[in-house]
């Protein structure tokens, strides 16, 4: 790694040659995949775009110039360029490097989230902040995915900057012809025409080739080709993607061409103006096993062997799979079962259905408030949509599920993946918002299973509700052993533990546990019945509405303790205090949840331990509330 070491911030970059570029490529590609094998993480859209950042760095002046990763988890690269190469050891890891862009970590990194389609929006922003500020010719870039474009806010963004030709706004296309896996619509099929129609590229690398071996004077000859062939692209390809927004354009260039990119980037660089550079690149490119991965070409890996790709340690069934297989019953029993996804249907599970009902399958692209909407108007007609999203996607779309799910009182299942805390993937794509804002609609059902036999249970009974929109949400990882409940209430309350300390005086502990946080509160119940506590451990797997049980519970008990992998504000534990004060039911009650912030990335035991919710540590917040109780009698 002679020149990756010599590579301590982008300046480095334009003191080499050409042939010193393709050699730090190289280097740059064969630690991506050293690294990356080891931790986990996103290898494929890295190893697509490492001749594009080399070349971006070399043309624009980072951080004079702001350059943006839509999404960033492309950003690999640009770490190791801006001085961080040397950490990659520590990627995705507690108090390591982040997986995504982080501004704490390097002034080269101006966002930090993992959400699709911002960075035009962004760069829109920043390049008029440049201009207000006197700095005309400061450059914002963003190097946006064709998947992203797919995502309706970059067109909200190109729209706005076609309406200025005075700033210094870049985008770059990324186009792979895929986001986390092959991109859908329009959008995929103008690009497949573009690149289609100019297959000339072909033919030009063979030129290259027999004109370079005639020495200079091919150099010149390809040289003056090489320019009819830019000035054409520049004419043509205007009038067929962006007939109305008059921004100016360039390519498809060949996103693994270092000299093509040098020379686009200059030229953009240089504009006056807004400007898309479009760039072909291959996804896991020159990593064999991830380009031949058919589904999604090593978008993000665990741990895998460096050299076949393969992953490292046993497989385990994960809740994902659980939920694949029953929408896939429930697609056999029912003809009105529509699934959607977001361009994602591998990761949410949803492929087997789109294989066996292809018909009633639709991937909408990086658009999670026009699935919504649609899956309204698919309610509308008398069918049962599923909608499968990251929790954390679901920010994105709260406006579509208030208005146009809840408010017609629409029987939409919206099924949360990755709900909770997430992990290594960091602050943006934790999962901890959803229970807070879903638990706003009025008339919604919220169901938490614990395992995956109730994430079995609770999707059956989710497609059969018919007057009002259902979530289900379950966490990221493997499946938790099966917890069979001891006693199931009217309402559906399942009672997992009774406490049984014959002692009359022992204070009376009900803990509510949501979800996948049941059997870390029956391990706290078991030490807290060790300190001499009577607890009693319910799961309500509906958390919304508050059961009614619960109220009646509660007033049996002399504490209440709530846990979820929720925000505290506004989760579960504030829904049930307000149902307690409405009954007039005045036994104390506690809340463990996540508090008010961004956890940063690290794995999902650190994080809940971080906060208080291991076992050890809600046993030992228990019984501190416990002995403040005491102490107060």
């Amino acid at each position: 790694m002679a020149l990756l070491d010599s590579v301590k911030s982008p300046r480095d970059l334009k003191k080499l040659s050409s042939g010193q570029l393709q050699q730090l490529a190289d280097e740059v590609r064969a630690l991506l995949i050293e690294k990356v094998s080891a931790t986990g993480g996103h290898l494929g859209p890295n190893l697509g775009v490492v001749e594009l950042t080399i070349a971006l760095h070399r043309c624009f002046n980072s951080p004079h110039d702001a350059i943006v990763f839509d999404t960033s988890h492309q950003s690999y690269v640009h770490k190791m360029l801006t001085g961080r190469a040397d950490q990659f050891d520590t990627l995705r890891q507690k108090g390591g490097l982040s997986g995504y862009t982080d501004r704490g970590e390097s002034e080269h990194d101006w966002t930090e989230s993992s959400h699709a389609s911002a960075a035009i929006s962004v760069i829109d922003g920043l390049s008029k902040g440049f201009s207000l500020q006197g700095q005309p010719h400061r450059n914002a870039v963003a190097v946006v995915g064709d998947g992203a474009l797919t995502g309706g806010m970059c067109w909200e963004a190109l729209n706005n900057l076609a309406t200025d030709k005075s700033r210094n706004a870049v985008v770059v296309v990324n186009d792979n012809g895929r986001s986390y896996s092959p991109t859908i619509g329009g959008l995929s099929a103008n690009l497949g025409r573009i690149r289609a129609q100019h297959g000339y590229d072909e033919i030009m690398e063979q030129g290259k080739k027999r004109l370079k071996s005639m020495g200079w004077v091919g150099e010149r000859a390809f040289e003056a080709l090489h320019a009819v062939k830019e000035g054409v692209k520049s004419t043509v390809v205007p009038t067929e993607m962006f007939p109305d927004l008059g921004i100016k354009y360039i390519g498809p260039i060949s996103g693994h061409d270092l000299e093509a990119l040098t020379r686009a980037f200059s030229y953009a660089r240089d504009y006056e103006g807004p400007i898309i550079v479009h760039c072909v690149t291959e996804k896991g490119h020159g990593f064999d096993p991830a380009v031949n991965e058919p589904n999604d070409q090593m978008h993000s890996t665990g741990v895998i062997d460096p050299v076949t790709g393969k992953p490292k340690g046993k497989s385990q069934p994960g809740w994902t799979a659980a939920f694949s297989e029953e929408l896939l019953e429930a697609g056999r029993r029912r003809e009105d079962i529509v699934a959607i996804t977001a361009a994602m249907a591998g990761p949410t599970g949803l492929t087997p259905f789109a294989e066996e009902f292809p018909q009633r399958f639709f991937d909408v692209g990086i658009a999670e408030q026009h699935a919504l909407t649609s899956a309204s108007g698919l309610a509308l007609t008398g069918l049962h949509p599923v909608v499968a999203l990251y929790s954390t996607f679901l920010n994105r779309a709260f406006d579509q599920l208030v208005m146009d799910i809840g408010l017609l009182k629409l029987p939409v299942t919206l099924v949360l993946d990755r709900a909770g805390v997430t992990g290594s993937d960091g602050a943006s794509h934790n999962g901890v918002w959803d229970m807070s804002i879903t638990t706003i609609v009025p008339g919604i059902r919220v169901a938490a299973p614990r395992d995956g036999q109730r994430l079995r249970e609770l999707f059956r009974e989710a497609i059969e509700v018919s007057d009002g929109p259902t979530v289900v949400r379950f966490p990221k990882g493997n499946l938790l052993e099966d917890q069979e409940a001891l006693d199931t209430l009217v309402d559906g309350v399942d009672i997992l533990h009774y406490g049984d300390n014959q002692d009359q005086s022992s204070p009376d502990v009900l803990i509510i546990a949501v979800g996948a946080m049941s059997a870390r509160s029956l391990a706290a119940a078991r030490l807290l019945e060790e300190q001499g506590l009577n607890v009693t451990v319910v799961d309500p797997r509906w958390v919304a509405p508050v059961p009614r049980s619960l109220i009646g519970l509660a007033g049996d008990h002399d504490l209440v303790v709530t846990v979820e992998d929720g925000t505290m504000r506004g989760g579960i534990g504030s829904l049930l205090s307000e149902a307690l004060s409405a009954a007039e039911v005045d036994t104390p009650l506690r809340r463990l949840a996540f508090p008010n912030y961004y956890p940063k990335h690290a794995t999902r035991g650190e994080l809940l331990e971080e906060v208080g919710l291991d076992p050890e540590s809600i046993a030992e917040s228990v019984l501190g509330w416990v002995g403040t109780l005491t102490a107060q009698d």
